[in-house]
């Protein structure tokens, strides 16, 4: 099987082209091929001379494989599918919203960390994306050209795939890559602290944490990463940590019906992040199979919303995207596994 040059960084790059006996600046030209450009194949790369095409072609390949199926939404929303090399299914999520288009990335074929709310981790855990793939999921979809934003959000835990995430960041934000600002990056996590401390001292991204609950019994319940990585000692360690003006720190809290929309939940959430400046993403919680958690009614959201604004944390509403798509990340890979 051929090496893929897609995920390679400029320095694993020099190195192959160093191997290989090529002038030191077809480095720079496989870059701009594989990450400014749009090609399927190393014979596509036009300013590079045929034996070296011919004799990169021998040991590699590209690595840029579109989707296997997109589904479009009434509102605009799309949701492709990818087969991963080792015959497994990930989603890709793109958002348009006005101008912007986001991409939500997956980083892992399933995932270990069995959140009770989750579709992903009910499949549990089937292998980690290589940066390559993580790219792909940019760089192959239609609106490619267009992206304006990037959430690691999809299937996976980032943060249990670190090297791999950084890899792909480092890609997205570099001059001879994507070219993006780190600050149209957000990468989500439930809390693994450890990695979580690695990625804010390598990467300007902004940081997004799983909450779901501000009481600890309450949030291993749904999350049992509560109980190796309690969610008082992260907010403790963001706390500590200078975010400067332009990086973001946001909280994501899915609400369930009479579980944690309460509120005595309001009160504890302004406790626990009294003087961090930071905002709540609230998010409806689209039904599942298997899973007996409920959204509350939009009267409610509206209330817990205002009730955190009061507090003095900036709380917005997530719109809901894609209902009618499986909108549920993990729904349409499940169902795709489903059928072999």
């Amino acid at each position: 099987m051929k090496e893929k040059l897609l995920g390679k960084t400029i320095t694993e790059l020099k190195d192959i082209i160093n191997e290989a006996g090529l002038p030191k600046f077809t480095a720079n030209q496989l870059a701009d091929w594989l990450y400014s450009k749009e090609i399927g194949s190393i014979g596509e790369m036009t300013n590079l001379s045929k034996a070296a095409r011919d004799l990169l072609s021998d040991r590699y390949e590209t690595g840029i494989n579109p989707p296997l199926k997109v589904q479009e939404s009434k509102d605009g929303t799309k949701k492709y599918l990818f087969r991963t090399a080792d015959e497994k299914y990930i989603e890709t999520a793109m958002i348009p919203e006005g101008d912007r288009k986001t991409v939500c990335v997956s980083t892992q074929v399933g995932c270990k960390m069995n959140c009770a709310f989750c579709m992903t981790g009910k499949q549990g855990f089937m292998g980690q994306l290589s940066a390559g793939e993580i790219i792909n999921q940019v760089k192959s979809i239609a609106e490619a050209k267009e992206v304006t934003n990037i959430v690691y959000m999809g299937m996976g835990e980032p943060f249990d795939n670190l090297e791999e995430v950084l890899k792909s960041l480092e890609i997205l934000t570099s001059e001879w890559g994507f070219g993006m600002s780190p600050r149209r990056i957000t990468v989500s996590t439930i809390g693994i602290i450890p990695a979580m401390i690695k990625f804010l001292e390598k990467s300007e991204a902004h940081l997004a944490v799983s909450l779901h609950s501000p009481f600890s019994t309450e949030r291993l319940k749904l999350m049992p990463v509560e109980s190796a990585y309690p969610i008082a000692e992260m907010v403790k360690i963001i706390k500590s940590r200078d975010f400067g003006k332009q990086r973001r720190v946001s909280f994501e809290y899915i609400l369930f019906e009479g579980l944690n929309d309460s509120d005595l939940h309001v009160k504890e959430l302004a406790r626990l992040l009294n003087g961090l400046k930071c905002r709540i993403n609230l998010i409806r919680f689209h039904k599942i199979p298997g899973i007996q958690l409920e959204s509350p009614d939009n009267d409610k959201i509206q209330h817990f919303k205002n009730r955190l604004n009061q507090k003095g944390i900036l709380t917005t509403i997530r719109a809901s995207r894609g209902e009618d798509i499986f909108a549920a990340c993990g729904l349409l890979s499940t169902k795709e596994l489903t059928k072999q």
